[in-house]
């Protein structure tokens, strides 16, 4: 199977966690009716992205109500659900997580964000994720019908040597849930998806959260989906919007044939190592 449909949740992320959970699966459900393959949910779907309210709203994977629900549905209907990524509390520790569901609602992937969103750009925005958050070391790339995945999170996407170690460990697409800003995101969001997917010549997906206006994090949104020849295939506004997508992977061979980046490494001269 070579062409998935894909589908792309951003919604409009508020400050009531049910009705988070309402709205996506609002959205999963509208997803469903378009013969979606693969659903994909925005980064801190069930919370607003503020460091207070990643402590109130976290929960432990064992116990998670959200996680629960996902689960649920991505088995009642049949489907692959990416669930954007929730405050997930472990001990004395929260991270920032995204899960990967099967078709029969078990969690077959998780991804800690590895790389904390600590910035001061001068006069425009600060966020220090590292007061209340803990870094993931774990690279996350699963294995589906599709053929493997990679999944990175937000302030990842930055992060060359994340994504070619998932495609040289088999990822043909890297999913990253994520929340830019107003500031970085008009800059960064869209050149960011295109070189990912361009270095590696693999199908890159970023998915947000709408920009809700009365929230104190004001997210981009703009979930897009690039090609492996660095193209925009599918993008939306600031919105809240559902992007149905299809893609063929079939692409990924076509282009590395003809431009054979990755077989043109000098391996001999460097390389980017897993430890």
């Amino acid at each position: 199977m070579t062409k998935i449909k894909l589908a792309l949740c951003q919604m409009n992320v508020v400050d009531d966690k049910e009705a988070n959970l309402e709205k996506a699966s609002s959205m999963i459900s509208d997803s469903v009716s378009n013969n979606a393959d693969f659903i994909i949910l925005p980064e801190m779907f069930n919370c607003p992205y503020s460091n207070d309210k990643f402590i109130e709203y976290c929960e432990e994977e064992k116990s998670s109500f959200t996680l629960s629900r996902i689960a649920k549905l991505a088995c009642d209907n049949n489907v692959y659900i990416l669930a954007g990524s929730i405050p997930e509390k472990e001990e004395d520790r929260i991270f920032n997580t995204s899960y990967l569901f099967d078709k029969e609602g078990n969690i077959i992937s998780k991804h800690r964000k590895m790389h904390l969103f600590d910035i001061d750009v001068k006069d425009k925005i600060t966020f220090k994720e590292s007061d209340v958050l803990t870094a993931g070391n774990e690279f996350s790339i699963a294995e589906t019908e599709f053929g493997k995945i990679g999944i990175g999170i937000c302030y990842d996407v930055r992060f060359v040597e994340l994504a070619r170690i998932m495609v040289e460990n088999g990822a043909l697409i890297l999913f990253y849930p994520g929340a830019f800003n107003m500031t970085t995101g008009p800059a960064h969001w869209e050149l960011l998806f295109r070189a990912r997917a361009l270095d590696n010549q693999v199908f890159c997906v970023g998915v947000a959260p709408a920009l809700n206006e009365a929230a104190s994090y004001h997210s981009y949104g703009h979930s897009i989906v690039t090609n492996p020849w660095g193209e925009v295939i599918a993008q939306a506004d600031e919105k809240e919007d559902l992007i149905i997508c299809e893609i063929d992977l079939s692409e990924i061979k076509k282009i590395r044939e003809e431009i054979p980046l990755l077989k043109n490494k000098r391996n001999d001269l460097y390389e980017v190592i897993r430890k």
